[in-house]
């Protein structure tokens, strides 16, 4: 799929590519070879980038840095992407993101730059958890994981659909149907992204490789101004979100004194039980899905009615190191862990995809269990 487009005097040759087709990564080199590009656009990013170029990057991650900064989520979403991708590529016998290799090969090749054109796949994924609730982060979380297990299950006609969409959007068909905001995030926006940096790398002469699915956004937004540097932030939080982080706690502790005050000793001591169990167990739960360390359970359990209250703690981050350290990941983790991903049993045997589940099963078991526990206080009031 090529398509020709001007920009300001450029010759732009736009290469639409099937993620998991040999015969895409034939064209890439035969497209290069002819045009002999002064610079060649690539969907990547700079961490994919780096994680093509750079294969034992892994090993340089600081697991304890990441529960610290509450990067989890986005760190275990990338490696639940790059197991989607990996699995696909194992079962039609490619090498993952071959085509984008032999982009970069190529351009390598013929001495053109290498100009990459996509929005860091870090902060995509945060503008789209920013953005969603609690119930629709579930969603997510369990479609990235189960999605693992569907891999085996693909038929030809799945690959001939995917042959023309966004990696992205074939791993959350099913939320991008019911989350039309979140497809926004992970494909309009992109598009609109991929379009300004390659309308405006340098050189005259200009190949970009980009996913087929990207094609029709790329050319609609082609004449578009776009302010890339608010795509690239996260977007602030409703006024209402953070009031809200600290209207449940102080609503909670309310609702307690309430309880002693109104219905005496008896009735605050149930209230306070129904929220030590609803929150602690839920979290506990969540820890135990994860498979986490028993010590690690049991903080979940005694930590999550007390971070529940307190904004600046979560659950999450108290087991995520709690199971750090009960468990230090060694190298062989670090060295395993491209093969480990490979599995779903692979994320839950890996000390590191461990303890990121860890934080985040913990911390919606901790959510789910504090809107559980206050329907079921107030019932006792």
């Amino acid at each position: 799929m090529i398509h020709y487009l001007t920009a300001g005097g450029k010759q732009v040759t736009l290469l639409g590519t099937a993620h998991v087709s040999h015969e895409s990564t034939r064209l890439v080199a035969e497209v290069i070879a002819r045009e002999k590009p002064d610079t060649v656009c690539v969907e990547l990013c700079e961490s994919r980038y780096q994680s093509i170029r750079h294969k034992d990057s892994w090993q340089n991650m600081d697991i304890v840095k990441v529960v610290k900064e509450k990067k989890a989520f986005l760190l275990l979403s990338n490696l639940l992407l790059a197991s989607f991708q990996k699995r696909i590529a194992k079962k039609l016998d490619i090498r993952p993101g071959q085509e984008m290799i032999q982009a970069i090969e190529s351009a390598e090749a013929v001495g053109a730059g290498v100009h990459l054109a996509d929005r860091d796949i870090r902060t995509t994924l945060a503008r789209a958890w920013r953005i969603m609730k609690l119930w629709d982060r579930i969603k997510l979380v369990v479609q990235l994981i189960f999605s693992l297990g569907k891999v085996d299950e693909i038929s030809p006609e799945d690959v001939e659909r995917m042959k023309q969409e966004d990696v992205l959007e074939s791993l959350l068909a099913d939320v991008g149907r019911s989350l039309p905001v979140v497809r926004h995030v992970l494909i309009d926006e992109r598009d609109r992204y991929l379009a300004h940096k390659i309308r405006t790398a340098p050189g005259d002469r200009i190949v970009a490789v980009v996913g087929a699915g990207h094609i029709p956004g790329i050319k609609k937004y082609w004449t578009t101004e776009t302010d890339i540097s608010a795509l690239e932030q996260l977007p602030p939080r409703r006024k209402s979100v953070k009031w809200i982080k600290w209207i449940i706690p102080v609503g909670i502790l309310v609702l307690l004194l309430s309880g002693f005050y109104y219905g005496g000793a008896e009735t605050g001591s149930h209230m306070i039980t129904w929220w030590l169990l609803a929150n602690g167990l839920l979290a506990g739960l969540g820890a135990l899905l994860a498979l986490a360390h028993p010590l690690t359970i049991l903080s979940s359990v005694l930590a999550a009615p007390l971070t529940s209250l307190n904004p600046m703690i979560a659950a999450g981050w108290v087991s995520g190191m709690v199971e750090a350290f009960s468990r230090k990941p060694k190298v062989i983790d670090f060295e395993n862990l491209q093969e480990d991903i490979h599995s779903l049993r692979g994320f839950w045997r890996n000390k590191i995809t461990r303890i990121l589940l860890v934080v985040v099963f913990t911390n919606l078991g901790s959510s789910a269990g504090t809107f559980i526990a206050i329907p079921l206080m107030v019932k006792v009031l």
